[in-house]
């Protein structure tokens, strides 16, 4: 098990990153816009963990983002384009060099060119 835990905003996002991922990371789903108290609960049992927040770069996002950083500023902030707008709207080669960056192991065959 790692010390990571990926938090995205719904099953669509999770279902796009978690064949990329080379290792047991747990990813949680905030289902769309969640207040500070649900966040807290989906999140407290991983506290220990390195938190990832990998949103969608649209309005829901940016608020997401914005109670991220204030509820848990120690948080990494992963980004997609904004012509992709969505996470899982995002190519999963592109996803997979975002969380190689951030030191996510990777399945290799997502990297090749």
């Amino acid at each position: 098990m790692s010390d990571k835990v990926l938090i995205v905003e719904g099953r669509q996002d999770k279902l796009q990153i978690q064949p990329l991922l080379a290792e047991n990371i747990p990813i949680l789903c905030t289902n769309g816009t969640i207040s500070a108290s649900k966040l807290e609960e989906l999140i407290y049992p991983y506290e220990e963990y390195d938190l990832y927040a990998f949103f969608d770069e649209d309005y829901s996002g940016d608020c997401l983002r914005a109670l991220m950083k204030k509820e848990y500023p120690e948080a990494c902030h992963l980004r997609t384009l904004s012509l992709y707008k969505q996470v899982e709207a995002t190519p999963r080669k592109y996803l997979a060099r975002i969380l190689l960056a951030a030191d996510f192991k990777i399945h290799p065959v997502y990297l090749i060119e």
